[in-house]
C-alpha cells in the first residue's frame, strides 16, 4: 500500500487527525512512536532546524527533499505530508516538485499560492500570485501525478493579502481542479473556520500556531467545525529549543541551573534503534572456524 493510499484510508474513517510537525528523522520517528497517524514535514521547522534561518524561501528544494527522505524513512508506516512551498517556481517546477516528493515517499505535497520567495503564513510581508495563476499551478500539480500516487494539498494565503471571500473562492477553485485537500491559511475567527469547512467537499486542514492569527482550538472542536486535519508545525521544534537552551545554560561553568528532564543513555539507545541494530548485526555475524587464518 502506498503512503497516499494509507492517507486516503485514514480520511475514509472520518476521524479528526492531529499532525505534529517534524523536521528530521528523529522528530518524525518520535511522532510515529507517540502513536500519531500522520506527520507533517514543516518548511518552517526544517528551515529553522537545518539552516538556523527563517522560513522566507531561503531553503532549497534539494534540502527539503533530503529532509523529506529522512522523515519518511524514520516514520515507518506513518504517512508524511511534505511542505512543497510554492513548488519552487512556475507550473512546470510544481510538476517536478510533485513527482520528486512522490518518489521520496510523501503521502501528500502542499503547494501554496504565495509569490516567491514565500513567507511563513503567520508573519508579515506575504504576497500571493493571481487567482488564475494559482489555479494553473494546482492543475499542473494534479496532472503531474499521472504515474505517481500522491495527494495534492492546495494552500492559499489570500486571507491575509486580500480577504476571506477571496481565500474561500481560491479553495473552491483548487477543489475543482482536483486538489485532494485544501488549506485556507490564517483565518482570524472561529466563524471563518466554520464557513470555510462548510463550503468545501474534500478534507480541510487547520494550522495551529500558538501566537499566530488563527484561534487555537481543541482537536475535538476543530473536528466539529469540519476539519479533517490540523497541523501543529512547530510544536516539536519549540519544545526542542526550550530544552536545549535549558541544558546549555545548566552546563555552563558556575551555573546554578539544573539540567532539564532528559532521557538517559539506555533509553536514547532504545529510541534510535541500537537494540534492533544489534539483533540484526548478530544475524549476519560470520562464524569463526577452528584454525581459521
Amino acid at each position: 500500500m502506498t503512503p497516499a493510499q494509507r492517507l486516503r484510508d485514514l480520511f475514509a474513517r472520518k476521524e479528526f487527525l492531529p499532525m505534529p510537525g517534524c523536521f528530521d528523522g528523529l522528530s518524525a520517528k518520535l511522532v510515529a512512536d507517540a502513536g500519531y497517524k500522520v506527520g507533517f514535514m514543516s518548511g518552517f521547522a526544517v528551515s529553522g532546524a537545518r539552516l538556523g534561518m527563517p522560513d522566507t524561501g531561503l531553503i532549497s528544494v534539494s534540502e527539503m527533499l533530503d529532509t523529506l527522505r529522512s522523515c519518511v524513512n524514520a516514520a515507518g508506516d506513518m504517512p508524511i505530508i511534505g511542505d512543497g512551498d510554492t513548488g519552487y517556481g512556475n507550473a512546470l517546477n510544481v510538476q517536478r516538485t510533485v513527482v520528486d516528493y512522490a518518489r521520496a515517499g510523501a503521502a501528500a505535497v502542499m503547494i501554496e499560492d504565495q509569490v516567491s520567495p514565500k513567507k511563513c503564513g503567520h508573519t508579515k510581508g506575504k504576497a500571493v500570485i493571481s487567482r488564475e495563476e494559482a489555479r494553473m499551478k494546482i492543475r499542473a500539480a494534479v496532472e503531474a501525478r499521472t504515474n505517481h500516487d500522491i495527494l495534492i494539498l492546495a494552500r492559499t494565503d489570500a486571507r491575509a493579502t486580500h480577504d476571506f471571500d477571496e481565500a474561500l473562492e481560491r479553495c473552491r477553485l483548487f477543489e475543482a481542479e482536483g486538489a485532494d485537500i485544501t488549506f485556507l491559511e490564517a483565518p482570524v475567527s472561529e466563524d471563518e473556520m466554520r464557513r470555510y469547512c462548510a463550503a468545501m467537499t474534500k478534507p480541510c486542514m487547520a494550522n495551529m500556531v500558538h501566537g499566530g492569527k488563527t484561534p487555537i482550538l481543541p482537536g475535538e472542536q476543530l473536528g466539529r467545525l469540519g476539519y479533517a486535519l490540523a497541523v501543529y508545525p512547530i510544536v516539536t521544534l519549540s519544545a526542542a529549543i526550550t530544552a536545549m537552551r535549558a541544558a546549555l545554560e545548566a552546563i555552563k561553568p558556575g551555573s546554578n541551573t539544573k539540567l532539564p528532564p532528559m532521557v538517559d543513555f539506555p533509553e536514547m539507545q532504545q529510541i534510535v534503534g541500537f537494540p534492533a541494530y544489534w539483533e540484526r548485526e548478530a544475524r549476519y555475524k560470520a562464524a569463526e572456524l577452528p584454525n581459521a587464518r
